[in-house]
């Protein structure tokens, strides 16, 4: 850190600020969705980071990094989030059937995905020796579901010390608890995630010849509507979710039927256009409009592979579209 350049952000210079956190930036916007799950929560948190950042720079002694010091006013700004009853309502347009008796209704109603876009590129330091989980692992959808099943300081805890980290001391004077909560924190959060991690294989690499087969064959399935052949490529335990509406299917026999109910009144779908979220295949899902003839997008599907099967089908509404580059028509 230049105490030339923090000297300068301390006299009011504004592009002297800019300069400090701007490295950090997409770093911490990623450890706010992974605090709330949410992207546009995320991105509420961070405006407020920075400018609490900016009108406390005078009390930042430089006794930790400009970085720690960005996470701890982060991490807190998540916290009063996710104690406050102010968050932003999750609604959602009813689907035009019954659904089938679901296996579950889920609880994390206002998860969105993550685009990759936003992901590339990142300054991230590397996380502490004391880390347990990969950056890949970290920001799947199921990661982050996992998460948010977390009381608020737990949740915390396990992020600065298992994906960030941090030691236990520095963890503690970060939220202000002592070590011995913190350590209790850990503890229990490990348990609760050790219990929710996929127990299946892990999903081949990126953009691979694996991944692309298993993708070409989804595709072909979802946009023919052809039940049978998509639940092949599923695990037997695989989920289908589609917040934030509440109804959770798993295992194939309820895929099944899920599908089969629903397949009639979905409409052909014409196109599905390619994007990432959280580091998994993902797609804008359009379909033509029976009075323009044009394309309009009706969904944003994210998928999860394990191995050479398919381990989750997440369905998203398009409210993030935006930020996949995803238009709202296509001609």
């Amino acid at each position: 850190m230049s105490m030339e350049l923090l000297g300068r952000a301390r006299a009011g210079d504004r592009d002297a600020f800019a300069a400090l956190v701007e490295p950090h930036r997409g770093e911490l916007q990623v450890h706010c969705y992974r605090m709330l799950g949410s992207l546009q929560d995320a991105e509420d948190a961070l405006q407020e980071t920075l400018l609490s950042a900016w009108l406390g720079l005078e009390g930042f002694e430089g006794r930790s990094s400009v970085r720690t010091w960005l996470y701890r006013i982060a991490t807190n700004r998540c916290l009063n989030t996710l104690r406050s009853s102010g968050r932003r309502p999750v609604t959602a347009a009813p689907l035009p059937i019954q659904p089938p008796e679901p296996t579950r209704l889920g609880e994390v109603l206002w998860l969105q995905p993550y685009p990759d876009v936003l992901l590339d590129g990142l300054s991230d330091q590397a996380p502490g020796p004391e880390a347990r989980y990969e950056s890949r692992e970290a920001i799947s959808l199921a990661f982050v579901t996992a998460v948010q099943l977390l009381p608020p300081n737990q949740r915390a805890v396990l992020l600065l010390r298992d994906v960030l980290g941090y030691r236990a001391s520095e963890t503690a004077r970060l939220l202000g608890l002592t070590e011995d909560t913190v350590t209790s924190a850990l503890k229990r959060a490990r348990a609760r995630m050790d219990a929710a991690r996929p127990s299946g294989p892990p999903p081949p690499p990126p953009d691979g010849p694996q991944e692309r087969a298993l993708v070409d064959r989804f595709v072909a399935a979802f946009t023919d509507l052809d039940v049978d052949a998509l639940v092949a490529l599923m695990t037997d335990d695989a989920w289908v979710r589609m917040p934030p509406l509440p109804f959770e299917y798993r295992g194939t026999a309820a895929v099944h039927r899920f599908f089969t109910a629903t397949a009639a009144h979905r409409g052909q779908i014409a196109r599905l256009v390619p994007a990432r979220a959280n580091g998994q295949p993902a797609w804008g899902e359009y379909r033509r409009d029976a009075v323009t003839g044009a394309l309009r997008l009706n969904g944003i599907e994210v998928i999860a592979l394990a191995g050479d099967r398919i381990s989750e089908i997440t369905r998203f509404e398009t409210t993030l579209a935006p930020h996949f580059g995803l238009p709202r028509t296509l001609g």
